[in-house]
């Protein structure tokens, strides 16, 4: 195993957890990242010389990441330092209408009766039951298979967790299901959010997603130093285990030969061999051909009609004043179907959509820290402001009068419900889905690979193991899905695909006959 040699391609969660696991397993890694710092979408964009967080902005599944550096021999307390979050995210729908949730249930039940009823506190307290349920049937049969498939899921779940999804209602989407929860429309607007976590629609997606309640009531931490601090934490760990990280070169070709990946060509013409390439880029750049006409066929083609939700964003250092922000804030708009209607159905941008606000400098107080020279915190933020958009970057850009015509949409919106930005041009980066396409190429702007839409498709994305030989899977357009947790997942399970290979590989040479010729494994000829 000290001789096999394995290129990642990209710096993302995805691919920096495959490099850590696969180095700490003795192999030699090499990661390649066209940027200058790791992260992928976990990006920072520097707006008046302040770093502001502007991709995934919530940490999630602790468990998952604790797993990790405990395989690379280290701990999370070690390499990350986290704060707990009591108030999960503050909710708004303008004039004083305002529902925070806590991560404490009983909590988010006090203050739902008191914004809506004890009567539908009733129902959240019965609805939190039901996620919980449908996020201990799913996770191991799931999140942490290798390759789920629906008959390998029904006979994972056994009767007990097809009593559990059946209960949801056959084919529901999870919309549907929160109707039945949820007299309020408001409260059926909050946790319909929970869908484009995923980019997507809750009108489409299934309701299995309300898991998604049970995963941030398990915890949600703030990151000292940012989102990118995660990034920058497993970066180091892998290089202290043996990976090599070269920045600021980009591949331009994965090399085949005999039907095989056997290393990269990076855009200088450099060539670098390996025995195995890990691929952390959105998987739908293979079959356009974007790293060599060998790798087209080693995923099916990904519809632009598939693709996830993109976003317009505004990275912001400037003050705020009038509603009492809290780390993470949600803006609701009045008419939540048009919103992906207008995306999903009419490939343009909302007329008005929810609006997503992370204030980075925030705590579950609302008060920003004081600081020398600022006694009573009222100095400029930091902000990233969300709203959903469609990806079609790469075939429909957006005309100026369109992009400042949801930008007076948006903050409007945020000030009905009493938020004001100072924002001007020199305090401001903003980020449509062309520019997301020309970041993350062949996704026209999808930051979340395909869309959950239907019960099937959850099954529709690539596994770890491409129908390439030697070329393996990480990020979050492959199983089991985006989000920070999720795509650091995704490396574990490429690194333990390319493990059970090689083994398997290892196996039948050790079971060689004397005249030359190998005996494959049940393992290896399965994986064919």
């Amino acid at each position: 195993m000290r001789t096999h040699r394995v290129v990642v391609i990209g710096a993302g969660v995805g691919g920096l957890v495959a490099a850590l696991l696969l180095a700490c397993r003795g192999l030699q890694v090499t990661v390649i990242e066209r940027a200058d710092t790791p992260g992928g979408k976990m990006r920072r964009v520097t707006v008046g010389g302040v770093g502001v967080d502007s991709g995934p902005t919530v940490f999630t599944m602790r468990w998952v990441f604790e797993q990790i550096f405990e395989a690379a021999g280290s701990s999370l307390d070690q390499q990350l330092r986290l704060q707990p979050l009591g108030v999960l995210a503050r909710h708004a729908w303008g004039g004083p209408q305002r529902l925070d949730l806590h991560a404490d249930a009983a909590r988010s039940a006090e203050a739902i009766a008191e914004f809506s009823g004890p009567q539908e506190a009733r129902r959240f307290t019965d609805f939190c039951h039901q996620a919980r349920k449908v996020y201990q049937t799913l996770e191991g049969p799931y999140i942490r298979s290798q390759r789920p498939t629906l008959l390998g899921m029904a006979r994972d779940l056994g009767p007990s967790g097809l009593g559990v999804l059946a209960g949801l209602g056959p084919f529901a989407s999870l919309w549907r299901s929160l109707a039945r929860h949820f007299h309020d429309p408001r409260l059926q607007q909050l946790f319909g959010r929970y869908a484009t976590y995923c980019g997507s629609s809750p009108f489409a997606a299934p309701a299995t997603l309300m898991l998604v309640a049970q995963v941030e009531m398990d915890g949600v931490w703030a990151v000292e130093g940012g989102m990118l601090a995660v990034a920058v934490a497993l970066a180091d760990l892998a290089q202290q285990r043996g990976a090599t990280i070269r920045y600021g070169q980009a591949c331009e070709q994965v090399l085949v030969r005999d039907g095989r990946a056997c290393g990269v060509r990076l855009a200088d013409g450099v060539c670098l061999d390996a025995d195995s390439v890990v691929f952390n880029g959105d998987a739908a750049a293979l079959p356009l051909g974007l790293l060599g006409a060998d790798c087209t066929r080693a995923v099916p083609p990904v519809p632009a009609a598939s693709r996830s939700l993109s976003a317009m964003t505004w990275s912001i250092h400037a003050r705020t004043s009038g509603f009492p922000l809290v780390r993470h804030n949600v803006f609701f708009n009045a008419d939540y179907a048009s919103e992906f209607s207008d995306i999903f159905q009419r490939g343009r941008l909302p007329r008005e959509g929810t609006v997503y606000v992370c204030a980075q400098d925030r705590d579950d107080s609302g008060r920003l820290p004081a600081r020398d020279g600022d006694p009573d915190g009222s100095r400029p933020e930091r902000l990233l402001c969300l709203v959903n958009a469609p990806a079609n970057g790469d075939t429909t850009p957006l005309h100026p009068s369109e992009i400042e015509a949801c930008e007076q949409t948006h903050f409007a919106l945020m000030q009905r419900s009493g938020l004001t930005i100072a924002r001007q041009p020199h305090n401001t980066v903003l980020t449509t889905p062309a520019d997301f396409h020309r970041l993350f190429p062949a996704t026209g702007g999808a930051l979340y690979g395909q869309a959950s839409h239907g019960w099937m498709g959850v099954f529709q994305r690539p596994q770890a193991a491409s129908r390439l030989p030697g070329l393996y899977l990480t990020g979050g357009s492959v199983h089991p899905g985006p989000g920070v947790p999720m795509a650091a997942m995704s490396g574990r399970l490429a690194a333990e695909a390319l493990m059970v290979r090689l083994d398997s590989t290892s196996r039948s040479r050790r079971g060689a006959t004397s005249g030359g010729t190998s005996t494959p494994s049940a393992t290896t000829d399965n994986m064919r």
